[in-house]
């Protein structure tokens, strides 16, 4: 298990049954508050819980406009998925977003939601999207990340004859603020997704859930890391607990699993209605409740 620094708390705030000023109070609350260090939204376009026809934002237009409404945060979605934008359009709004927030995005990305649960799956149909096969989403993933990377990074135009995707005079101008590109997070916990975690990432997410399956998969990230002569330790291990407003002892308790198991970067999911003040509770009786705890 690599060497886990100082944990970095943050908050998710999914953006369905909700309106855009409930989550900006939300936000502008955390960026005050220096033990919130980063902050997420999902990748939906219907909602994935409560009412199915319920509002939903896009998640990148809210991130821009999240963007440029903070000065602190770092911010990303947790994650993009792959399935719904072109690669080379992908990267073109994610430098727009690095610009409009002064190099404080982390580049979340994953395959996109598997044929369950059915209210993840529908939004494809809904939207005129294809739904390929599980081998087809995690190679274009592989694919889209190599391209994503080039786009940010390379100063002439390119042709790119991939499996999955192919490009003709590729190029990305204006570069992101950060050199040589954003940190890329890729979520997931299958074991095809971690191959492309281990060849292609910066930060890994994964859902949280039993203690030891997170650790297990953690294990094999490590190993597939190994295989192809990459340090594990380069690998920030990034985990999404939900939080409980009426037991935070449970919450708590989940945080110090996830930090004993290695995992250094805690993305905590809030729920809505958000309650008054919710980021300052957060900060309160789960962070620094947590860090006390591992210090006594």
């Amino acid at each position: 298990m690599p060497y886990t620094p100082r944990p970095r708390f943050g908050i998710m705030t999914a953006p369905m049954q909700v309106g855009y000023h409930d989550v900006l109070r939300v936000w502008r609350e955390a960026d005050t508050i220096p033990e919130i260090e980063h902050a997420w939204l999902f990748d939906h376009l219907m909602p994935i819980g409560g009412d199915p026809n319920g509002p939903t934002h896009e998640g990148w237009t809210l991130l821009s406009a999240l963007a440029a409404q903070t000065r602190r945060l770092r911010l990303g979605l947790l994650v993009t998925s792959n399935r719904f934008r072109p690669p080379a359009m992908l990267a073109k709004i994610a430098t727009t977003v690095d610009i409009v927030s002064g190099g404080r995005l982390d580049f979340g990305i994953g395959v996109g939601s598997r044929p369950s649960p059915p209210a993840a799956h529908r939004e494809y149909a809904a939207h005129g999207l294809p739904f390929h096969d599980t081998a087809h989403a995690v190679g274009s993933l592989a694919e889209a990340c190599t391209v994503i990377r080039r786009l940010w990074t390379e100063e002439e135009p390119f042709d790119f004859d991939g499996t999955y995707h192919q490009l003709t005079g590729a190029f990305g101008n204006p570069k992101p603020v950060q050199r040589p590109h954003p940190p890329i997070l890729i979520g997931g916990r299958a074991a095809s997704t971690l191959r492309v975690v281990a060849e292609h990432a910066d930060m890994w997410n994964i859902p949280g859930g039993d203690i030891d399956d997170v650790m297990s998969r953690s294990a094999l990230l490590d190993r597939y890391c190994a295989e192809i002569g990459r340090d594990p330790a380069s690998i920030t291990r990034s985990i999404h607990l939900s939080v409980s407003y009426d037991r935070p002892g449970t919450t708590r308790d989940a945080i110090a699993e996830a930090i004993d198991a290695g995992f250094g970067h805690i993305v905590l999911g809030l729920s809505t209605p958000y309650p008054v003040n919710v980021a300052r509770w957060v900060a309160d009786e789960l962070i620094n409740t947590s860090a006390r705890g591992k210090s006594s």
